[in-house]
C-alpha cells in the first residue's frame, strides 16, 4: 500500500548549491536525499520540499514528503537513508501523513533564524555558519525597525530578482533582533517567503544597526515596494531554516 512519508531534515549547506535538484548536475541536497530514497525503497522518487533553501544557506528542520510502497518501517527509513548520505545532511525523522500532506501548501508558517559575529576575531570553526560583522552594530534600534515589518505587507522590496511570485503580500509574525555576547541573531517567522526576503530584511536592519538609517525609514521602505530602496543583501551562510509549522 503506497504510503505519505513526512521527513524532517538537517543539513550543512556549505557545500551544496542549495536544496532544488538543478537540471545541469550540480549537487544539491535534494538530489542526494532522492538518490538514497532510490536504493531504500527501489523505485524512482521525488521529493516535494517545503521551500528551497539557497546556496550555503543551511537547515534544522526542513521538511519533505514522498510515496512510496515500499514495505520498510518508516522508524527505519532515518537509519536507512543516514547510512547512504553524507554526515552534513541527516534526516532526523519520518513520519507517516495523509495523503493530502503536501510539505510546501500545507505549511503554516515557517522560521529563519539569521545569525553574525559581531566582534573582529571570528571563531575559526564558526566561518561556515555565520556573517562575520565586525562594524559597530546596535541592537536596540533594529529592534524598533524589525517590529515594523511585523504583520501583513507587501514585501516586494524585499524580493530579490529571479523568482517572482503573483502576490509580494505575506504575514511576518514575528521579527525579533537579539544578541548574545558577540552573536546577533534575528529570528523572523512568516506564513511565506519571497526570494531572498530574509538576508535582504537583515542587511536593511544592519543598515539601521550602524545608524545609517533611522528604524522609521523601514516604513518608508515597505511603501515604495523598490528592491532598490532597502539595504544590501546578507550573506548566505548566515542562514538557517530552523522549523516548519503544519
Amino acid at each position: 500500500m503506497q504510503r505519505n512519508i513526512k521527513l524532517t531534515i538537517a543539513y550543512d549547506g556549505s557545500g551544496y548549491h542549495g536544496w532544488q535538484r538543478q537540471a545541469d548536475g550540480i549537487v544539491t541536497v535534494q538530489q542526494l536525499l532522492e538518490e538514497a530514497l532510490v536504493q531504500v525503497t527501489h523505485h524512482p522518487v521525488t521529493l516535494r520540499g517545503s521551500g528551497r533553501t539557497d546556496t550555503g544557506v543551511h537547515a534544522d528542520g526542513q521538511v519533505a514528503n514522498f510515496f512510496t510502497d515500499s514495505p520498510i518501517p518508516n522508524e527505519r527509513i532515518p537509519l536507512a537513508l543516514n547510512a547512504r548520505l553524507p554526515k552534513n545532511i541527516r534526516v532526523r525523522k519520518a513520519e507517516p501523513v495523509p495523503d493530502d500532506f503536501d510539505a510546501i501548501r500545507s505549511s503554516k508558517s515557517k522560521l529563519y533564524r539569521y545569525t553574525l559575529f559581531n566582534h573582529e576575531n571570528l571563531p575559526p570553526k564558526m566561518v561556515r555558519y555565520c556573517y562575520h560583522y565586525w562594524r559597530e552594530c546596535t541592537v536596540e534600534p533594529m529592534q524598533q525597525a524589525a517590529a515594523l515589518l511585523e504583520g501583513e505587507h507587501d514585501f516586494a522590496c524585499f524580493q530579490s530578482s529571479g523568482a517572482e511570485r503573483k502576490s509580494t503580500v505575506r504575514n511576518l509574525m514575528q521579527c525579533r533582533v537579539w544578541r548574545d555576547e558577540n552573536w546577533v541573531h534575528f529570528d523572523l517567522e512568516a506564513n511565506g517567503f519571497l526570494y531572498n526576503m530574509v538576508r535582504n530584511i537583515v542587511g536593511t536592519l544592519l543598515e539601521v544597526g550602524q545608524g545609517n538609517w533611522p528604524p522609521e525609514k523601514m516604513q518608508e521602505i515597505l511603501a515604495t515596494k523598490d528592491r532598490q530602496q532597502a539595504g544590501p543583501k546578507a550573506l548566505p551562510n548566515g542562514l538557517t531554516l530552523m522549523w516548519v509549522k503544519y
